[in-house]
């Protein structure tokens, strides 16, 4: 590797790819199929959700994620589009769902825990989602690479 055209070519070559790599979405595998999601991981991200969005791509959803297993609750609030709300335990199996939800634009909104089953990670999808999947109590999610 003593030419120096060549070495340069690696390493330009080494760039593009690992470049390309830090830029993917994560995903999740939800019933053999997968979707582009956002995470939520923080107080503010959790409190905003999805939140004056218009429409989301049939392939997209959000990720909430916690530090421990609890009753998480979750309402609708200046939602614009209905959802298939999943909550999902410590070992990313499906413990509960709110399906179907409709937005809320009113200042008091219903709140949604899932059947009160404790969660760490809550999936927001389009509403229809889950129904289309098929899916169960137990199924399982797979988790971004990042948080495994």
């Amino acid at each position: 590797m003593s030419n120096p055209l060549f070495k340069s070519a690696a390493i330009t070559l080494a760039m593009l790819t690992l470049g390309g790599c830090a830029g993917a979405e994560p995903t999740v595998e939800l019933k053999g199929e997968r979707f582009r999601i956002e995470i939520a991981d923080d107080a503010e991200e959790q409190a905003r959700g999805l939140m004056f969005r218009d429409r989301m791509d049939p392939d997209a959803g959000m990720l909430f994620v916690y530090n421990d297993s609890a009753r998480r609750t979750f309402w609708m609030r200046n939602c614009r589009i209905p959802l298939d709300i999943l909550y999902f335990d410590e070992n990313a199996k499906l413990v509960g769902e709110a399906l179907g939800v409709p937005p809320c634009n009113a200042s008091q909104c219903p709140t949604y825990d899932g059947g009160g089953a404790a969660a760490r990670y809550i999936l927001e999808l389009n509403a229809g989602v889950a129904k289309r999947l098929g899916i169960s109590r137990g199924d399982s999610l797979t988790l971004p690479a990042e948080l495994n």
